[in-house]
């Protein structure tokens, strides 16, 4: 039987690359902090545009579709589902917005994740399990075209036990959490997996997961989820996603397994909502004409080193000449500094 223990993570010479990456992060959070106090505005904008889609990315994840026009009817207007797809959809849209309103009361509990898997389900018509634990066991499988199982990835924890390990793994979240040698950057992830192995309930899980996942991060002050859909990130890896949950639940139940492939992939999906959030931004802000003034709006405005590719896709217009040239200018300037050299080469506003 799984064992709901974090003291790993008390060992920073094991995960030195991840704390690097932590690091990284907490501080572009920071950035992100300053420019959200000094535009509220674009950052409602922003928000408005990541509830569409987290509602579409958590959803495409588990193969759930309809019309964008159909979903912006149920997110905008709240439509009434006509398919099966869209309860899944509108389900979610209900959850996300009751986590994001209502994170700040909520716990790491039992009672709370079952409220949010009742919510997520509420819409099914005919369905009454929700925020009940699963009575029948369930595996995680991959399946043939013709839905008959192809390979059994995972089996989750017996459904008689189901219980009492939902009851340690919010325990052991709490003890943890309150542990000042374990960051909770890193335990969150942990977590995650231990829910997802578990498996509580009969449907959803992946669903429930990804909004725990807010949840958690919510708490901790990381809502780049509110801005930059999360969801969204991660289906743009679906296959790593997968890739890295099977391999950080290899040896799950004896207690054998290894966190760090989901960590790692759960710090490069906040990672890359944080890049995401700054290239809405500077492109947002760059309200200049003039071709230079416009790329060096994007470069200073930039909390992440960029590339001369990347400025390149924001201004498409710009010749390559051009953008070297403001670069070598601003760097005469002491106003960026160059990190790397050759093609790979990035820049970076010097503070």
């Amino acid at each position: 039987m799984h064992k709901y223990t974090y003291e790993f993570l008390k060992d920073k010479t094991i995960t030195s690359d991840l704390f690097s990456l932590s690091n990284i992060i907490t501080d572009l959070k920071s950035k992100t902090d300053e420019r959200k106090d000094a535009n509220k505005s674009l950052f409602s904008k922003l928000e408005t545009i990541a509830i569409k889609e987290s509602v579409e990315g958590s959803n495409a994840i588990e193969g759930i579709f309809t019309t964008e026009q159909r979903v912006k009817e149920i997110i905008e207007n709240n439509s009434e589902p006509l398919t099966h797809n869209e309860e899944e959809i509108a389900g979610y849209h209900d959850a996300i917005k009751f986590v994001k309103e209502n994170y700040e009361h909520l716990s790491f509990d039992e009672e709370t994740i079952k409220r949010i898997h009742a919510i997520l389900v509420s819409r099914h018509i005919g369905y009454d399990k929700g925020g009940q634990y699963k009575t029948s066991d369930n595996v995680i499988a991959e399946k043939n075209k013709d839905g008959t199982i192809k390979r059994v990835i995972f089996v989750p924890t017996k459904a008689n036990e189901t219980e009492k390990a939902m009851s340690d793994l919010c325990l052991a979240y709490q003890v943890y959490r309150d542990d000042y040698d374990i960051p909770a950057l890193l335990l969150i992830p942990c977590v995650i997996v231990d829910f997802l192995s578990i498996h509580p309930f009969s449907d959803g899980n992946g669903r429930v997961s990804r909004l725990l996942m807010l949840l958690l991060l919510y708490k901790e002050g990381y809502d780049i989820g509110k801005y930059i859909s999360f969801e969204n990130q991660i289906n743009k890896y679906k296959s790593n996603y997968y890739d890295v949950l099977e391999r950080s639940q290899n040896h799950w139940h004896e207690s054998k397994n290894t966190y760090y492939p989901f960590i790692e992939f759960t710090f490069q999906i906040l990672y890359q909502c944080y890049k995401e959030m700054n290239r809405r931004f500077i492109v947002t802000k760059s309200g200049k004409n003039k071709k230079n003034e416009r790329i060096e709006a994007i470069v200073l405005d930039s909390i992440v080193p960029i590339s001369k590719a990347d400025i390149q896709e924001l201004l498409p217009d710009v010749s390559v000449t051009t953008i070297e040239a403001v670069l070598a200018k601003l760097i005469k300037e002491n106003k960026i500094y160059k990190i790397g050299t050759f093609k790979n080469a990035k820049y970076l506003k010097i503070k």
